[in-house]
């Protein structure tokens, strides 16, 4: 198990990754706006976890495991973002800040009630295939149809 600081870096390089393909300390230090030795503090203790693969002065790439706990990071930020915008009716600004913060403090199990939940109420659809954050269940097919739904 790792810090929720470095869930942040994690998170941080896989978008980073998503966007530009290559990723390297100055990349994440830029995107964090924090400084290179923490960036490689982090990058070490990343690379510990077997979370990535990194030489220095090279790319920075994500394992297997990092690439999956990256995406259960942001789908737990996603699933309390839109608690917070669509079913109690935050502003955008708000719902984003409150979701970081939530994110890094809320359990697994909390996670996939509260996905079902908010599913149900926002009537997107059935959630009975045992949606599970730390399988992804759903994510692929119906997290689409829930983003497209909400967009309209």
């Amino acid at each position: 198990m790792i810090s929720k600081a470095l869930e942040e870096y994690l998170k941080t390089i896989y978008v980073l990754k998503k966007q530009n393909g290559n990723v390297r300390v100055t990349d994440i230090a830029n995107k964090m706006n924090c400084s290179k030795p923490s960036v490689n503090k982090a990058i070490n203790n990343l690379k510990e976890n077997s979370l990535i693969n990194y030489e220095t002065y090279g790319t920075i790439e994500l394992t297997q495991e990092g690439e999956d706990l990256a995406k259960k990071i942001l789908e737990t930020y996603d699933i309390v973002y839109l608690f917070f915008k669509e079913v109690i009716g935050l502003d955008d600004e708000l719902a984003n800040e409150e979701a970081e913060k939530v994110k890094l403090v809320i359990t697994d199990e909390t996670t996939n009630k509260l996905a079902k939940y908010t599913h149900k109420v926002l009537d997107f659809y059935d959630l009975d295939c045992g949606y599970d954050v730390n399988q992804e269940r759903c994510r692929s097919c119906k997290r689409r149809t829930a983003r497209k739904v909400i967009k309209n």
